[in-house]
């Protein structure tokens, strides 16, 4: 099958097959009214038509952007997708004055999450997510990573995982799973957090391994949840399964979680509200990428991670959704492009880095998505604007007119395509 995007008014895209750092991150390559070429999955030219026409023969199939620009593919490098309940009450009561910890402390918060998730059936728990992964598309979001951490015992965390696997063959969205029943100490184990570590560490996770459910893993290291000591025990086996680590670092208390993840090897390190000068320098030493999740930010009325500092020590950042219903309920990278640029000081530029190549850099992904380049997947996304700017200064409406995934038209029109 092949694919011709006409009638464009750009081609923006970062370019490369690793993260984007320093001056780097602002560089997007702009090819003035060209043409993109998907040769089955896999784009084979990007460039003026008269070239693609003297190169290759018609395609099979025209995609008119209608004077429309085009960009990569949004990949979300940080979700929760599998959940079952909603915490809109908690919203107000932040909005009346209480902290997202006062909550959690009186019951709520990802405990409540757990329990509705628990409860629900994986039919249940498969059609809501199902729902997220539309939205994702409708905005744009061609590949997206998501996490378990919803269960907290072997039979919740299996379930969220299967349905993550039965997603993944149901529609377009490509989906990197990732094992977190270290997101929380379930109450059955608030008496004993050191069982609960036992029990991740002999039988949840071997249980996961067993039917190859995930990819990496992630350990949410804070004051309360997991300490240092105990988010490296649970990190010690992911070699051993094959699994690439992550890390949720520093988001209430400077606890030395970017260290943490510069050490162990992460891919990358979340959140970094409270992250050090030192844990700075360690992540840009070690390659680690910084997810920032400014919706979290936006949402509980916190400060934002210090994109700046980062970004001038040299680390790659990269932005996600963290899609969650207690302190980030979005499925819009776009609207985490505004919040990035007008919140944290993110430039337009770097923000589309962050949300594309980057991104893909943050799961080990950028030797194939993340760019509009040959030899690269055709994932891409045609915008009702002339450049990419408009998806942080047009904001609060969904700009996505097609996105193609793997070559194929997934979204036409603003609607999903048959």
């Amino acid at each position: 099958m092949s694919l011709l995007v006409v009638n464009a008014s750009q081609v923006a895209t970062p370019l490369g097959q690793g993260p984007a750092c320093g001056a780097a991150q602002s560089r997007v390559a702009v090819f003035p009214q060209a043409v993109v070429r998907c040769q089955g999955e896999t784009i084979a030219f990007v460039g003026s038509l008269e070239e693609h026409d003297r190169l290759f023969p018609p395609p099979q199939e025209v995609l008119d952007a209608q004077g429309g620009c085009v960009v990569p593919g949004f990949v979300d490098p940080h979700t929760h997708l599998p959940f079952a309940g909603y915490r809109e009450d908690e919203f107000d009561r932040r909005l009346a004055g209480e902290t997202y910890a006062q909550i959690a402390a009186s019951g709520g918060g990802i405990v409540k999450t757990v329990a509705a998730t628990r409860q629900a059936s994986e039919e249940e728990l498969l059609r809501l997510t199902l729902r997220r992964l539309s939205r994702q598309l409708l905005h744009g979001t061609t590949t997206t990573e998501a996490k378990s951490g919803y269960g907290l015992n072997t039979e919740g965390e299996l379930k969220q995982l299967r349905v993550l696997q039965r997603a993944a063959q149901l529609q377009p969205v490509e989906i990197i799973p990732t094992a977190m029943p270290a997101h929380e100490v379930p109450p059955e184990w608030r008496h004993n957090p050191e069982g609960y570590v036992e029990l991740i560490l002999q039988e949840i996770y071997p249980a996961i391994a067993a039917e190859g459910l995930a990819q990496g893993v992630d350990v949410f290291c804070e004051n309360g949840v997991f300490s240092p000591e105990q988010t490296r025990r649970l990190l010690a086996p992911a070699k051993a399964y094959g699994w690439r680590i992550h890390l949720h670092a520093d988001e209430l208390f400077p606890l030395g979680g970017a260290e943490l993840a510069a050490e162990l090897g992460a891919l990358s390190a979340s959140h970094l509200l409270h992250v050090s000068p030192q844990g700075i320098r360690a992540l840009a030493q070690a390659g680690v990428v910084a997810v920032v999740l400014p919706g979290v930010s936006f949402f509980l009325r916190d400060r934002y991670a210090p994109v700046r500092d980062l970004m001038a020590a040299g680390v790659p950042v990269a932005l996600a959704t963290d899609c969650n219903p207690g302190s980030s309920h979005t499925e819009s990278m776009a609207t985490i492009m505004q919040l990035a640029c007008l919140g944290a000081g993110m430039s337009s530029e770097e923000a589309l880095v962050a949300a594309t190549l980057n991104a893909a850099a943050a799961l080990g992904l950028a030797h194939r998505l993340g760019s509009l380049e040959v030899g690269k997947q055709a994932d891409l996304v045609v915008l009702d604007a002339p450049n990419p700017k408009h998806l942080v200064y047009h904001f609060g409406v969904n700009l996505v007119r097609h996105v193609v995934k793997k070559g194929r038209v997934v979204v036409r029109d603003g609607a999903l395509a048959a």
